[in-house]
C-alpha cells in the first residue's frame, strides 16, 4: 500500500520552497496512494488539491482542510460520497470516473454550501434514470454539473416529482449493491481459487524438490555401491595375480577361467 508520506508531500512543493505547512497548492496524481492521510494536519493551508488518477477507495481526513477550493479525485476507487462536511470553502468538486453507486451520498455535500461545480460523469451513478434531476434538486448552491450549466428553469423542473424519482434512484442503488455484492463475492471466490492453485503449485514444487533430492541420494548411494564393488574387484583380482603358487596344469587352467568369467561379465 502506497502512503502519503511527508517526503512525497515536500518533493511536490518545490514551488513553495519545499515549505509543507504554508503550502496552498500540490498535485499528488500519478503517485499510486490507496489513502487519503496526513493532509489535513501538514498543510492546513491547501486551497487546491490534485489527487487524480491514484487508487483512493474512501474520501477521509480531508474534513480539516477549512480553506480548500478545489478537490480534484477523478480515476480513483470511490464508492460513495462522504467526509468533506467540513471543507467549508469547497467551490469545486471532480469525482469523474469512479465507482460511485450511491448517488443519494452527494446529499452529504448539502453543507458545502460554497459547492457551485460538480463532476460526477463516468460513475454508475450518472447512468441512473432520473440522475440530473436527483443531484441538481438535492443541491440547490450548484451552479454546474458534469460541465453543463443549471438554468434556472432546469432547477424549478427538477424539483417537481422529486419523489418519483427519489423512489427509482433508491430501486437503482438496490440494485447496484446487489450487483457489487455478486461481484465481491466473485472475485473472494476467484482469488480463494488462485490461492488453492498457487498452494497446489508450491506443493507439486516442493514434491519434485523432494524427489530430485531423493533420486540425487540414491544415485549418489548406487555411486557409492558400484565404488564399493568395484575397489573389492579389484582388491580380489590383486589377490589373485599377486598370490605365490606353484606353476602347474592346475593353476593355468584356474587363471584361465578367472580370464574367462571376467571377460563373460564385460561383455554382460
Amino acid at each position: 500500500m502506497v502512503y502519503i508520506t511527508e517526503d512525497l508531500v515536500r518533493r511536490r512543493s518545490e514551488h513553495n520552497e519545499c515549505e509543507i505547512f504554508s503550502l496552498e497548492e500540490v498535485s499528488l496524481h500519478q503517485q499510486d496512494i490507496e489513502r487519503i492521510e496526513h493532509l489535513d494536519r501538514w498543510c492546513r493551508d491547501l486551497r487546491i488539491l490534485y489527487l487524480q488518477n491514484n487508487l483512493v477507495p474512501r474520501m477521509e481526513n480531508l474534513g480539516r482542510l477549512k480553506k480548500l477550493e478545489y478537490l480534484n479525485l477523478a480515476l480513483n476507487n470511490i464508492e460513495v460520497i462522504e467526509n468533506l462536511e467540513g471543507c467549508e470553502s469547497l467551490q469545486k468538486l471532480d469525482l469523474t470516473v469512479n465507482f460511485i453507486g450511491l448517488l443519494s451520498s452527494v446529499e452529504s455535500l448539502r453543507h458545502n454550501v460554497h459547492l457551485t461545480e460538480l463532476f460526477l460523469v463516468g460513475n454508475p451513478c450518472a447512468d441512473f434514470q432520473g440522475y440530473r434531476q436527483y443531484v441538481v434538486a438535492a443541491l440547490p448552491q450548484l451552479k454546474w454539473l458534469d460541465g453543463t450549466e443549471i438554468s434556472r428553469s432546469e432547477r424549478i423542473r427538477a424539483s417537481q416529482g422529486l419523489g418519483e424519482v427519489r423512489r427509482r434512484v433508491r430501486q437503482q442503488e438496490e440494485e447496484h449493491l446487489r450487483r457489487r455484492a455478486e461481484e465481491k463475492e466473485e472475485e473472494h471466490l476467484r482469488r480463494r481459487a488462485e490461492e488453492k492453485e498457487e498452494e497446489h503449485l508450491r506443493r507439486r514444487a516442493e514434491e519434485k524438490e523432494e524427489e530430485q533430492q531423493r533420486r540425487r541420494a540414491e544415485e549418489e548411494r548406487g555411486e557409492g555401491t558400484r565404488r564399493k564393488l568395484k575397489e573389492d574387484e579389484d582388491r580380489r583380482e590383486k589377490e589373485f595375480w599377486n598370490t605365490p603358487c606353484s606353476f602347474t596344469p592346475e593353476s593355468r587352467l584356474e587363471a584361465h577361467r578367472h580370464l574367462e568369467e571376467k571377460r563373460r561379465a564385460k561383455e554382460k
